[in-house]
């Protein structure tokens, strides 16, 4: 039975309705790295998960697995194995779930998809007049969870009968699948495609149009982006060029004035040991004369941006250094180019 509506009253969750396309196009629109090996990407920067069926009390929550701590839990998945999630493990990042018999895991909380999105450009683009979030996670909501065997997952709601999270495209309960839309940004000087699922600041959650997750702040930590943190570093532009033909579009300002992806730059990727999909985010200003000398052209590598920042070339917002604002956004690497 197929789901697929902008908002779900409870007693019509299973409604049928089309899943258009799902199925329908290759797994790969080039030759790309695919890291989530249980997901199947689709040409239109969209791609299908396994679907899961969770309770949360009485009710059905549905979420999907994108990332897990352990190496051989994560391969037998097919998706990331994150390894520095482990260092979330007993704080108030992770909500401690329980397994039925039968194999369901029980949510202590889940998310309200029930809410109004409204963003509204400022003067620039960035930052926003306004940006509320359309999803909202119950209080000890976090999309990672700790099963009993020690074992941290990434596990996002995507549904439940409030709702569904903004990047469902179509939902089969027949078959377990979800089909998503991916952003994309850049790795290594690499192009990749990313799921944005959960941010633990309400305007960055309204910009990225994913459920408000303010328990992710507790992961430690801002700053940090060793083996010994959960988080990893990742640079988002706030001045960078717009148009949606400019072949050097990038940054904040840009998602909000051309409705495109800010083309944010990732640490790592899913293949090194210290990549998380927490990513911290380092919100990065071009400096008045890089702007008026044309320099601020689109970043692919995120420790180029580094070396631009200690050449003062780029900074933080204001001219602050450049370094961690301590939000925390969600996005497991799909595929890389």
């Amino acid at each position: 039975m197929i789901i697929q509506a902008s908002r779900w009253a409870a007693s019509a969750l299973f409604a049928l309705t089309a899943f258009v396309g799902a199925g329908t196009a290759p797994a790969f629109a080039d030759e790309r790295t695919l890291f989530i090996t249980s997901a199947t990407e689709h040409v239109d920067d969209t791609a299908t998960f396994p679907l899961y069926r969770g309770r949360r009390g009485n009710a059905d929550v549905w979420y999907i697995v994108l990332d897990s701590s352990d190496d051989k839990d994560a391969q037998r998945r097919g998706v990331n194995h994150a390894q520095k999630l482990a260092n979330a493990r007993g704080t108030q990042a992770v909500q401690k779930a329980s397994v039925d018999p039968d194999g369901v895991v029980r949510f202590p909380a889940s998310v309200d998809f029930s809410f109004q999105r409204r963003v509204i450009p400022g003067p620039a683009g960035f930052p926003p007049s306004l940006a509320d979030p359309g999803a909202v996670g119950e209080i000890g909501y976090s999309p990672l969870i700790e099963l009993p065997n020690g074992v941290i997952l990434n596990a996002p709601h995507i549904a439940n009968a409030t709702g569904r999270a903004a990047k469902v495209i179509g939902i089969d309960v027949g078959t377990y699948t979800v089909r998503m839309e991916l952003t994309r940004g850049f790795q290594g000087g690499r192009g990749v495609k990313y799921l944005s699922t959960d941010a633990s600041d309400p305007a960055v959650a309204a910009l990225e149009n994913v459920t408000f997750a303010p328990q992710l702040k507790f992961a430690p930590r801002a700053g940090g982006d060793g083996t010994d943190s959960a988080r990893a570093s990742l640079a988002a532009f706030v001045n960078g060029q717009t148009g949606a033909a400019n072949p050097q579009r990038q940054g904040l300002n840009s998602a909000l004035l051309d409705g495109l992806s800010p083309l944010n730059v990732l640490f790592w990727n899913p293949k090194q040991g210290r990549y998380s999909p927490l990513w911290d985010v380092h919100p990065a200003q071009w400096s008045a004369q890089a702007v008026a000398t044309r320099q601020n052209l689109r970043q692919t590598d995120f420790g180029q941006v580094e070396n631009l920042a200690q050449d003062g070339v780029i900074t933080g917002p204001g001219g602050a250094p450049f370094a961690s604002a301590d939000f925390v956004v969600n996005c497991p690497i799909v595929s890389r180019d």
